[in-house]
């Protein structure tokens, strides 16, 4: 346990701010506070589940769609997922996978979260006792060294904190404002190395069936290598062991990332068409949905991540400055993991160096 005590804030409450904040409340004080902001009405970033308007009890994961353990991981991480499973978040993967895929690996474990994938991010932002504000959207942050981070959002809502931790895209930290953008600047192959930073876009969909409504295939998720449109289709309460027979069901379509970028400015209405075409040509038979739920993934996977995989970067040391999430390691949950254990080491560090100093 760290002994200093400090005002927290991270940006972003997606997977690796939510295990980024659960983390930190195991090491620092107890009086410290953890605060986070995020832009959007809920938690999950792209572990997003929705709800079809027309009945809330109908559910759809349009982000990250099951989480595997890789064989490499199986030593560090496998009392991670122990716990996960013994709390409900999560449960084995029992459908049939069809089509190739980069997860299937020999000795690879694949799960599902029952409740939807932004269960697991609540289930660790729960841990942490954060204070979570919703609709906070950051614009500018400031600092001078040895002073306070001032932290803006585009509502004017100003804050300080000791220790700032940015999860968000790494294109959208360098669109924010202040002065943060010039200690980016003082490290001209640092910056560089951010600007190299690409993300994969892609869009998905979600379409909403009453209740009683069958689907008979053989599979619960199908990886499609031979559409110019799209990759991947789950019929999403069989993919996450939850099909009641007076439940409404729904089915998740992803598109292949060429089609997402050469698509990423284009109405979101005319690509929700564009897709839903390509869907009944390969399943002609799936009935006519109460509701669809089209999502642009401007920011879907990394594409090049941030040279090294450090898993952080930390920009200024006094005050406190870290820029982590995925761009930093890999879009995986394991890969949001490594990056919030980097941030715990860079916070350590940081600490002992003012215990050093005698502060």
């Amino acid at each position: 346990m760290l002994k200093n005590m400090a005002k927290v804030l991270l940006v972003g409450s997606g997977m690796t701010g939510a295990a980024t904040a659960a983390l930190l409340r195991q090491h620092l004080p107890e009086n410290s506070s953890i605060l986070i902001w995020d832009k959007a009405r809920g938690a999950g970033g792209r572990m997003t589940t929705t709800r079809c308007p027309e009945d809330p009890s109908i559910t759809a994961d349009l982000g990250a769609q099951y989480f595997t353990l890789l064989q490499e991981y199986r030593v560090r991480r496998q009392s991670v997922y122990d716990e996960l499973l013994s709390q409900g978040v999560f449960t084995p993967l029992r459908g049939n996978i069809e089509g190739p895929s980069d997860f299937n690996q020999p000795g690879s474990q694949h799960f599902v979260s029952p409740q939807g994938s932004n269960s697991l991010v609540k289930y660790f932002l729960q841990k942490s006792s954060a204070a979570v504000r919703y609709q906070h959207q950051v614009s500018e942050v400031n600092f001078d060294s040895g002073g306070p981070v001032s932290v803006t959002t585009h509502d004017d809502i100003t804050d300080s904190f000791d220790i700032v931790i940015l999860t968000i895209p790494v294109p959208q930290v360098l669109q924010l404002k202040g002065s943060l953008q010039e200690w980016i600047g003082s490290n001209p192959e640092r910056k560089k190395k951010l600007q190299n930073v690409s993300y994969s876009s892609r869009y998905a969909v979600g379409l909403f069936y009453p209740p009683k409504t069958e689907f008979e295939y053989p599979w619960c998720a199908k990886y499609i290598s031979d559409n110019p449109c799209l990759r991947y289709i789950a019929l999403d309460q069989d993919k996450r062991g939850v099909n009641k027979p007076n439940q409404g069901k729904s089915i998740v379509v992803h598109t292949s990332v060429p089609f997402g970028l050469a698509h990423l400015e284009v109405d979101l209405n005319s690509v929700r068409d564009e897709i839903l075409g390509h869907v009944r040509n390969i399943l002609p038979q799936l009935p006519k949905p109460i509701s669809i739920k089209p999502q642009r993934w401007r920011y879907s996977q990394v594409h090049q991540v941030y040279d090294g995989e450090p898993g952080c970067v930390v920009v200024s040391t006094n005050p406190l400055v870290i820029l982590a999430g995925d761009g930093f390691s890999q879009s995986t949950f394991d890969g949001c993991l490594d990056s919030a254990e980097a941030v715990l080491s860079a916070v350590k560090t940081h600490f002992k160096g003012e215990l050093d100093s005698g502060l």
